[in-house]
């Protein structure tokens, strides 16, 4: 992924209260459920600083992630980068209203390129994740 590339926007829509969708994006207890189960702890506030690893075959990506955003209910902007790799992003949660239902809005802008010999860093693979947790794992989570 390359900060030259387009913005990667995924949209999910969720027949739940916002405040619902809301507090799966930003209650530790909640993102433990579907996001990443070994997140150590997480404060939707602005300058909050929290790292964990995740391991794919004999690599570690070491999620490092700073709250750069926040505005209630509405949106939460983290960057996101990872410890033994370089490059950094923006990953964006926007929470948009519309009928019956409520749409997150992921918007993952890259401000420095990473490795394009790490299969983990295509855009591909990134598109896929995001639709992995919005699209399976956040669902599943509000279906239970």
């Amino acid at each position: 992924m390359k900060s030259s590339d387009p913005p990667i926007i995924i949209e999910q829509s969720f027949t739940v209260s916002k405040s619902r969708v809301w507090s799966a994006l930003t209650d530790h207890q909640k993102m433990i459920q579907w996001f990443f189960e070994n997140i150590p702890d997480f404060k939707a506030e602005r300058g909050f600083k929290t790292q964990f690893a995740v391991h794919s075959g004999d690599r570690t990506f070491t999620h490092l992630w700073e709250i750069t955003e926040v505005v209630p209910e509405e949106k939460i902007t983290y960057n996101w980068k990872y410890k033994e790799y370089p490059g950094d992003s923006f990953a964006s949660f926007e929470l948009i209203e519309a009928e019956a239902a409520v749409k997150i809005r992921l918007t993952l802008t890259i401000v420095a390129d990473f490795p394009d010999d790490v299969p983990e860093f295509t855009r591909e693979s990134c598109i896929g994740g995001w639709n992995y947790f919005l699209g399976e794992r956040l669902k599943s989570y509000f279906e239970s």
